[in-house]
């Protein structure tokens, strides 16, 4: 930010004979005009965005008349800050409403949703504790509903810059009429929210490169707006990623075309399934649901993924990450109106062969996720969501722990510090039931001589984990009045 002489680069203001400051790229000094206006910005996204109005009061003496003076104590004036530096007139301070104009968030228009008051346009000003009463800084780390994002221009009167009070700079002034004749409150409704409902795979794989840095960015679930109908794009950026980080599960919904409406949903599923790439870190589930929209007062079919990643939420919150998220127990889907279509048992069977995880509705038993399957295409161990997420629970926390072993010596007491602190770890997870056994092995048998002077240091850790049941065989004997169960039930 810059303070621009009055003289040379307000002439053209008519009656104004105060400074101007503004962002460095925004006046133009040739046409002596600003190229573009301070922004307000929303923090709800799309049109709901639209329905909010930012009012600032920065005289003193238009406090009176303005609408909202009654939520303040005073008008503004001089704050402390300035006062202690001896700039007693600066007249720095500003009041700042942010008012449900629409009512879309409040349900009644003209609502005041938030206020700040006695903020400072000087940006090193601080209050009697020492924290920033700097407006822009205010608004960007305390309000619920907009941010700032450039130097906005506020009539004023006094001395005193927005560049800093301590600087020698000089108060910042309206120079586009937008201030209604200076009268000391700006009035800024916001506009051009829109609502996009069509995201295109390019816009969700570009969002989800932001995840790709698994040191910078902890993920746990992904899931996304399926793929469009004969595509894939969406599908292999998610698993692309989960395989790179190794530390998160992905979760795919097949496209709406191939569920909803479709005379052959279960083989329409099971093509789009065979079309994905083989991985554990990754699961797909069998189709749509319809649900309400509470936003738009409407129903709609969408993707089951992020309801799917919801059971792996609640499976942490009810339980633990290494247990299934499947089943009546924590498989039920909430919110759900109906599924596009309910496999029958035939379907199923042919479903979970071709790693698609079933939704089934079942009568007096509600709607559920009914499978447990990641996406490998070959018998492993790693071929069910839950043993995968043991996994990543283990990997993350333990590898987290091994930084702590990095640059210290390669000698036994590292090797036994470091089993003293897994041991009890894992001995915690098999009493919760997350693995049957284990065994780490942290010596000399591992880190032999070549290891160490290679400066490495070797761990080798052995899980056997607990295993989700996904059949259940019951039989039933009839035996005769006079037969004592023991003798038939040893065979």
């Amino acid at each position: 930010m810059r303070v621009v002489d009055s003289t040379a680069n307000n002439a053209s203001v008519a009656g104004d004979t105060t400074l101007l400051i503004k962002n460095e790229d925004s006046y133009d000094s040739t046409t002596k005009t600003l190229a573009s206006q301070g922004a307000w910005i929303a923090k709800y996204p799309g049109k709901l965005g639209n329905s909010l109005k930012v009012e600032v009061c920065s005289l003193g003496s238009s406090f009176a008349a303005w609408t909202h003076a009654g939520q303040f104590d005073a008008a503004p004036g001089t704050s402390d800050f300035a006062k202690g530096l001896g700039k007693t007139s600066a007249a720095d301070e500003l009041h700042i409403a942010v008012i449900d104009e629409d009512g879309a968030f409040s349900g009644t228009p003209g609502t005041v949703l938030e206020t700040f008051g006695f903020l400072s346009q000087g940006s090193d000003a601080k209050d009697s504790s020492g924290t920033s009463i700097y407006y822009k800084n205010v608004i960007n780390n305390q309000s619920n509903y907009i941010w700032f994002g450039d130097h906005d221009v506020i009539a004023a009167e006094g001395e005193v810059a927005g560049s800093g009070l301590s600087d020698g700079g000089t108060r910042i002034a309206d120079s586009d009429g937008a201030f209604a004749n200076h009268t000391g409150v700006r009035v800024t409704a916001l506009t051009a929210g829109v609502d996009g409902n069509s995201p295109t795979a390019g816009n969700i794989a570009t969002g989800f490169d932001l995840l790709e840095d698994s040191e910078t960015i902890d993920v746990n679930l992904l899931f996304a707006h399926p793929d469009a109908n004969g595509v894939n794009t969406i599908a292999a950026d998610l698993i692309s990623i989960a395989e790179t980080r190794k530390d998160c599960m992905a979760f795919i919904s097949p496209p709406l075309a191939d569920s909803v409406n479709s005379s052959t949903p279960a083989t329409d599923v099971k093509e789009y399934a065979d079309s994905l790439n083989s991985t554990s870190y990754a699961s797909l589930d069998s189709g749509a649901v319809y649900v309400y929209d509470k936003y738009n007062d409407v129903y709609r079919w969408i993707g089951s993924a992020g309801l799917c990643a919801g059971l792996c939420a609640n499976a942490d919150n009810v339980a633990d990450s290494w247990f299934s998220p499947a089943g009546v127990n924590r498989g039920q889907l909430l919110g759900v109106t109906k599924l596009a279509y309910n496999p029958t048992k035939a379907q199923r069977d042919e479903l979970y062969k071709a790693r698609v995880n079933p939704l089934v509705s079942f009568p007096g038993q509600g709607t559920m996720l009914f499978g447990d399957k990641t996406l490998l295409s070959r018998p492993s161990a790693f071929d069910r969501i839950n043993v995968r997420r043991l996994f990543i629970v283990l990997e993350k926390a333990i590898s987290t722990a091994a930084k702590a072993q990095l640059f210290e010596f390669n000698d036994e007491f590292t090797r036994a510090q470091f089993r003293n602190l897994l041991e009890p770890f894992l001995r915690d997870v098999k009493g919760r039931r997350g693995v049957t056994d284990f065994l780490v092995i942290c010596d000399e048998s591992n880190n032999t001589g070549q290891v160490i002077d290679s400066n490495r240091f070797v761990a080798d850790i052995f899980i056997k984990p607990s295993r989700s049941i996904n059949f259940i065989t019951l039989n039933f004997i009839a035996t005769r009045t006079g037969v004592d169960f023991s003798e038939v039930a040893g065979g």
